[in-house]
């Protein structure tokens, strides 16, 4: 133990370590106990005794150890308490005194074993779609359940209850906490990242509300997606943190000081930050070498050609579009096909966009997605044809839920020519 500081700057360290530490630590608790709500217990008691020790006896050596084995008991005697109530958890008890302790000073592998394995058990394919953001973001990333249905636009009482099934299914259906095998995991590998991008995309732009971005959620996102990338380099999860950095790099640029959103064309480049592009840009480069074109490669290859053109006239739109045309062969989509409508667009004139942007819309898919009838609106603006252009304008602000694209919107309109 070192006791060099202050019983405040002690409490402030516990503090710290909580933070950076906190879920580390939880992943290990619940390998240990094999019980999201135990381990969770566990955890908070461990600081608090931590915050109730370390002001008087010192910091231990190895906090994180400290913590882990101090958590681990304080559950076991939760247990032998309740146990006199219920006679069931008595053996549960006994089993966990009779496993070995944790190491003294487990090692990062192992640290990093536990969090890969919580990642995956929160996206299991047999708990419910909608169950896998909610853990991912609860038990993998600490988000409260309050900050979660916010972002969500969930009431909390309906997201607790959901998290609270998603834990009973894997007790009761005893999920087993583990890294999928080599032959399950390309198809494990893919919700994980489905998840993550999720989490990142309402962070990035946000669905509703007075801000365009939630800059917390991004963060948690990038974070899943460094730890996904250093625990488990496959190609596609280099593919998704390149694309996740790459779009990331442009968050200055992307609202006024006012909060106004600025589309691409009209961001102020010198506020791209260019040590994300250079990152984003060689982890391109990295997924690219494996020969294996998934989406979010291929999503990242557009952001990286977008990322070094210096204006937009500057930009290779021929070869946005064939990325295009090969994401349009991988994962088929009306969103896809607008976005390569739009790529048209930049490369042939408006006219050939337009054409494109009208197919996909007559087929009905996309008849509620106000970002194509605000593309189209645009393409109908610089064509002239005003009347279209309003109502395509009209029409996406009737959908939009997001309050800086609605003013977006709105000032559009106001600037069309009567």
């Amino acid at each position: 133990m070192t006791n060099e500081h202050t019983p405040a700057q002690v409490r402030e360290q516990v503090s710290a370590i909580y933070h950076t530490e906190s879920r580390r630590i939880f992943a290990t608790l619940i390998r240990l106990l094999g019980d999201f709500d135990l381990a969770e217990d566990a955890l908070h008691e461990a600081f608090r005794v931590a915050m109730e020790q370390w002001p008087r006896d010192g910091v231990p050596a190895n906090p994180r150890a400290w913590l882990v084995s101090t958590g681990r008991f304080k559950a076991i005697d939760a247990l032998r308490r309740r146990a006199r109530f219920d006679t069931s958890l008595d053996e549960v008890a006994e089993q966990l005194d009779r496993d070995p302790s944790p190491p003294v000073e487990p090692s990062d592998e192992d640290i990093a074993d536990d969090r890969l394995r919580l990642i995956f058990t929160c996206c299991h394919p047999a708990l419910p779609p909608e169950a896998h953001v909610a853990l991912t973001l609860r038990e993998v990333c600490g988000l409260t359940t309050e900050a979660i249905a916010h972002a969500f636009l969930t009431s909390p009482p309906t997201l607790a209850k959901r998290i609270v099934r998603a834990k009973a299914k894997i007790r009761d259906a005893q999920l087993p906490y583990q890294v999928p095998s080599r032959e399950e995991l390309p198809e494990r590998l893919e919700t994980v990242l489905q998840v993550i991008y999720l989490v990142f995309n309402e962070g990035y732009s946000a669905s509703s509300g007075e801000a365009l971005t939630r800059p917390d959620l991004s963060g948690e996102a990038i974070r899943l997606g460094r730890l996904l990338v250093e625990l488990l380099p496959e190609p596609e999860a280099v593919g998704l943190l390149a694309l996740m950095v790459l779009h990331e790099s442009r968050r200055a640029a992307r609202t006024s000081p006012e909060g106004d959103l600025i589309v691409l064309e009209e961001q102020d480049r010198s506020l791209w930050n260019r040590e994300q592009i250079a990152a984003g840009t060689a982890l391109v480069e990295r997924a690219l070498s494996a020969g294996q074109f998934g989406p979010y490669t291929l999503q990242a290859a557009i952001a990286a050609v977008h990322s070094v053109a210096p204006t937009v006239a500057a930009t290779d739109w021929a070869q946005i579009v064939g990325l295009y045309d090969l994401l349009a062969q991988v994962t088929p989509s009306p969103v896809v096909e607008i976005s390569r409508a739009g790529a048209v667009a930049m490369r042939d004139g408006p006219a050939a966009g337009l054409a494109l942007m009208d197919a996909i819309l007559a087929a009905g898919d996309l008849a509620a997605y106000h970002l194509a009838h605000s593309a189209r609106a645009e393409l109908c603006r610089r064509l002239g044809r005003t009347a279209e252009a309003r109502a395509s304008y009209q029409r996406a602000l009737a959908l939009t839920q997001q309050e800086p694209e609605r003013r977006f919107l709105e000032r559009r309109l106001a600037n069309l020519p009567d």
